[in-house]
């Protein structure tokens, strides 16, 4: 079976000084990337900094005959961004391959969160991924070919107790992939999601973009936005009563017959017919 390699390839990995990102940066490094690991250095929840976290990522890499950098900037403003997006231009030239995976936790019920916990994970995991991948798509565009991954989470996906902040951010994330898929495909750059596994979706063999895919204890799968069959009511000229939906809302909540939609244009295009019946 041929290896996948990235040989070549400039790779970003963000927050990629701890835990699973600090596999992805190891892994590419080993298939022959050029890695940019960035890593703040901080808590789990947000706190302190130290720049040894990605510098230690870095001496791992080169140890093992590979080559990468090291970038300290944080993921959660645009000059920070610009400058882990400037950093492999820099030094290597161009940017092949970006994954988003920074992130920090601030954990409470929602009725105890607070106005700093619900902005710190939204600026870290759902600006940030806004701050690092606009600059980086730019790059991609001018060389024509990119591999994007965001990182979810099925606490955005299912939920999870005491995590509104951080499924909020994540499931954001899948709003970005769905609308820059559709503004990017043109220059192939592929855009995907993961909860949360990354390495084969950021391969120049993956030809899928615009996709959710999660996994646990050795289960993978495809997540997917679906719809029911529904049912259209009048003819989107007169105004429908409240006792129209409730005397239709076994039909309207039936998802016996589902059908996926790549994008809201293809849902509307799916209903358009329907709308005159």
């Amino acid at each position: 079976m041929e290896k996948i390699n990235f040989k070549g390839r400039v790779a970003i990995v963000t927050g990629a000084g701890q835990g699973i990102r600090r596999m992805y940066a190891l892994e590419l490094g080993r298939r022959g990337a050029k890695v940019v690991v960035n890593d703040l250095g901080v808590s789990l929840a947000g706190s302190g900094s130290d720049d040894s976290a990605a510098d230690k990522v870095v001496e791992e890499i080169i140890t093992a005959g590979g080559q990468a950098i090291a970038n300290h900037d944080s993921v959660d403003t645009m000059k920070g961004g610009h400058h882990i997006v400037q950093t492999a231009l820099d030094t290597y030239g161009k940017v092949d391959i970006l994954i988003n995976n920074a992130g920090i936790v601030r954990d409470k019920s929602f009725m105890k969160m607070t106005e700093e916990d619900w902005d710190m994970v939204m600026n870290v995991h759902l600006k940030g991924g806004f701050c690092v991948t606009q600059p980086a798509v730019k790059a991609m565009k001018d060389n024509g070919y990119g591999r994007i991954v965001f990182t979810a989470s099925t606490s955005g996906l299912y939920g999870n107790f005491g995590q509104t902040n951080y499924g909020a951010a994540k499931m954001g994330l899948v709003g970005i992939m769905n609308t820059l898929t559709l503004e990017v495909s043109k220059y192939d750059i592929k855009i995907d999601t993961i909860a949360p596994m990354a390495l084969y979706l950021c391969s120049q063999e993956n030809t899928a973009t615009g996709q959710i895919y999660a996994m646990g204890t050795g289960w993978y799968g495809r997540n997917a936005i679906v719809s029911g069959d529904g049912v259209c009511l009048g003819n989107a000229k007169r105004p429908i009563s409240v006792e129209e939906i409730r005397d239709n809302f076994e039909k309207i909540s039936d998802l016996e017959n589902t059908r996926e939609h790549e994008s809201a244009l293809g849902m509307f295009e799916y209903m358009g017919p329907l709308l005159y019946l």
